[in-house]
């Protein structure tokens, strides 16, 4: 599952936008060209405008022109949006009277929107449409974009100018809101080691330099290797396989130049179908070591190496600004606030993980001998045979779920949900009013039920392409504000669907759908936004996971379920008795789902708390760790090592893996608020409570206070025990805690 948020556009401050952009821009090293000086701007803005920076136009306040975009267009746009940058940059500091909020933080929120509107395709190119010409222009690009960052981040007189209007709102606070831009802007400037001496500055702009290509190098690694290995299969081969995943791997065969067979591609939806339905054990084994070897090879998309540098040059990164491991110096500004409590959460919840895989690969083993299967339970047989379990256990049929959960219908469902807690409506925009990228690429018209106020725009893109980066995950391509007119939201969905056949049906798995109403829950998050300053629309990591969790809890609601999962041939709702078989078996199969994430996010921070990772071998590291985490055998990481995209390709991740495990607390003590309440999920008052304390304000707010101001306590791990079937520990402890600060 691969459930990432990259919110392109105009802030979270362009370093937190610029961090974004790079967990989607990875390429290996180029000479450094050096980004155009302020003085040479005037020359600049005299030249024909490149479309890639030009103010949108159109309707709904101005789109992306998504059908116009060159890729020739991406280098340009981005050096001359980066000077235009540094320009706004300039004027600000070169302000004679003395540093403000209006007259610094103001025109710093304002500055770089012609560079803010290229990234957006810049990121649509990176995520949505990669090739090999744009890897390649990525590469050329990735040293300039941190040679531009360091000169903004490390930029003494800004600096100085946002600390002496920090230091005078210490004394003599500001609107609550200003207040709170300033200290996000500060505290990013600070740890971006604005505070340096100039020797240590030029290091430490070095180092990021030289992050960017090897980040930009592990992503395009994983993604050449997703499109590279695609395994076929015969009809022969077929047993147990359900025709509508026959159909489209029929029409990926022959996407690939291989009519007549079928073939299972290299994305987890694709893998995750395979395992767990096909009869045949090799070719079962087959796909899964293609998957989970993606970047291990050792050719020349290997990750290890690269994993070992970026180690290295986080750690000499933090130290320089005085932090003893890289973990340290993320955390100071998340929920969690340092390593130990988040390794204490996340050592909670093992225990009953690993208990939880012991029982079930014993019912699992149990099935495999009662068929005759000689044979012992591997990692490529847990799926296959825990549907088997599913079936004798809860006599439940996964294929038979499927057929009730289309993408339309599923569509409807996440646009009912958004009505009945938001008020929003959603309605398909007029065809060929709104440029889209891509032809599988549909928009709605978001706006409230009651005004009709326009709220924004939503994109949806739903299918798995070349080109296309794996996984589910949200975007921004504009923000909330008000500070500098009312700017409406710009907001899209992408997931790696498996394309039908021609007039076949979407249907997709219960996880998918869960993961649907989870993506769709960030997109709510941006378009909930009610914040005046563009900074405050940013987040932090271990709280930002958590609204987009609560969100799928109304899959599995009564009004969701009756209206919307219909049998896709039939339109008839689905069975009451299958879907007490589904709520019945919620907790099957939670050892693995836990399991193999918390492998994860433990390795992420095992990483990043190494005292001095210099020399490491990442492949020898991660068979130590698991071994000492006694990993069971079964079962292995969701994300490993040199395919770890969310940890490598970028820093959104970093040492954040674990905020799943910390939002899933919230979301699980805050599903209990809902499940509590007279009116259950659909409860006004607590949905009210929802959008005003933990959609709308963003990062307006301390995210602990936030969670307080809804439920009147702090979250406890209780509810997340409960929730997985798990054992309640007696330690009250085990919660996360949260600074009142």
């Amino acid at each position: 599952m691969n459930k990432q948020t990259i919110a392109f556009g105009k802030k979270p401050g362009f370093l937190v936008m610029l961090a974004l952009v790079g967990c989607t821009s990875t390429q290996p090293q180029q000479p450094t060209a050096t980004v155009p000086t302020p003085p040479a701007v005037t020359q600049a803005q005299q030249e024909p405008e490149n479309l890639l920076l030009a103010e949108w136009t159109g309707p709904y306040g101005g789109v992306p022109a998504f059908d116009k975009m060159n890729l020739g267009d991406i280098k340009p746009a981005l050096e001359k949006g980066m000077a235009l940058h540094l320009a706004d940059i300039e004027a600000i500091v070169n302000n004679p009277a003395a540093p403000t909020f209006e007259n610094t933080i103001v025109p710093y929120e304002k500055a770089g929107e012609e560079l803010g509107r290229a990234f957006i395709y810049y990121g649509i190119w990176g995520s949505n449409m990669s090739s090999p010409e744009y890897r390649k222009i990525q590469a050329e690009l990735a040293p300039k974009i941190s040679d531009f960052r360091s000169q903004v981040s490390q930029n003494p007189k800004l600096f100085q100018r946002i600390k002496a209007v920090y230091d005078h709102a210490q004394k003599s606070p500001l609107p609550t809101d200003q207040q709170r831009v300033v200290q996000l802007i500060y505290e990013e400037f600070a740890m971006e080691g604005a505070g340096l001496s100039p020797e240590a500055k030029q290091r430490y702009a070095a180092i990021n330099k030289e992050l960017s290509s090897l980040y930009t190098s592990f992503g395009n690694n994983v993604l050449a290797d997703e499109e590279r290995y695609v395994t076929y299969f015969t009809k022969e081969q077929a047993s147990g396989l359900p025709e509508s995943f026959l159909k489209a791997a029929a029409k990926a065969a022959e996407d690939h130049g291989q009519p007549g067979k079928y073939a299972v591609t290299n994305t987890r939806s694709s893998m995750d179908q395979f395992l767990t339905y096909a009869d045949n054990r090799a070719l079962r084994e087959k796909v899964w070591n293609t998957y989970y070897s993606r970047a291990d090879n050792g050719d020349a998309n290997d990750n290890n190496q690269n994993i070992a540098k970026i180690l290295q040059l986080r750690d000499e990164r933090v130290k320089l600004l005085g932090y003893d491991t890289y973990a340290d110096w993320r955390l100071q500004n998340r929920m969690a606030k340092n390593p130990q409590n988040a390794m204490n959460l996340m050592n909670a919840v093992w225990p009953a993980a690993l208990a939880r895989v012991k029982q079930e690969v014993k019912d699992m083993q149990a099935v495999a001998n009662a068929s005759g299967a000689k044979i012992t339970i591997a990692p490529w047989d847990y799926r296959y045979y825990a549907e088997k379990v599913r079936k004798k256990k809860y006599d439940l049929d996964s294929d038979q779920v499927k057929q009730y959960l289309e993408l339309g219908n599923l569509t409807q469902a996440i646009f009912f949900t958004a009505g009945e807690l938001f008020n929003f409506a959603f309605k398909p925009v007029p065809a060929g009013s709104v440029p889209v990228f891509h032809e599988d690429v549909k928009v709605w018209e978001v706006t409230d039920k009651t005004t009709g106020e326009h709220i924004g725009l939503w994109y949806l893109d739903p299918f798995a392409r070349p080109g296309k980066r794996s996984g589910a995950w949200a975007s921004q391509y504009r923000s909330f504000s008000t500070f500098d007119g009312k700017k409406t939201v710009l907001a899209s969905n992408n997931s790696n669907f498996i394309k039908p056949a021609p007039g076949e049906p979407v249907l997709i798995s219960w996880d998918d759908a869960t993961t649907f109403f989870h993506e769709f829950g960030h997109a709510l998050h941006f378009l909930a936004s009610n914040v005046k300053y563009p900074t405050l629309n940013s987040g932090v990591r271990d709280y930002t996971e958590f609204q987009s969790q609560l969100l799928e809890r109304w899959l599995s609601t009564d009004k969701v379920i009756n209206q919307f999962l219909k049998h896709h041939k039939t339109g008839q709702v689905m069975p009451a008795d299958l879907v007490a078989k589904i709520k019945k078996a919620a907790t099957f199969n939670q050892g693995f789902e836990t399991t193999e994430f918390l492998a994860s996010a433990l390795m992420d921070m095992k990483y990043h708390t190494l005292p001095e990772p210099a020399g490491i071998d990442p492949d020898k590291f991660e068979r130590e760790t698991l071994a000492a985490l006694n990993m069971p055998k079964e079962i292995v990481m969701r994300h490993r090592s040199p395919h770890f995209t969310h940890v490598f390709s970028g820093e959104g991740y970093a040492t954040g893996y674990y905020g799943y495990l910390w939002a899933d607390v919230l979301t699980a003590d805050a599903a209990e608020a809902f499940e509590e309440a007279p009116g259950g999920f659909y409860d006004k008052e607590v949905a009210a409570k929802l959008v005003k304390y933990l959609f709308a304000p963003r990062n307006s707010m301390d995210p602990a206070e936030a969670y307080r101001l809804f439920r009147g306590r702090d979250a406890k791990i209780d509810a997340l025990m409960r929730d997985r079937g798990f054992p309640v520990p007696n330690q009250k402890t085990a919660a996360p805690k949260t600074s009142k600060k």
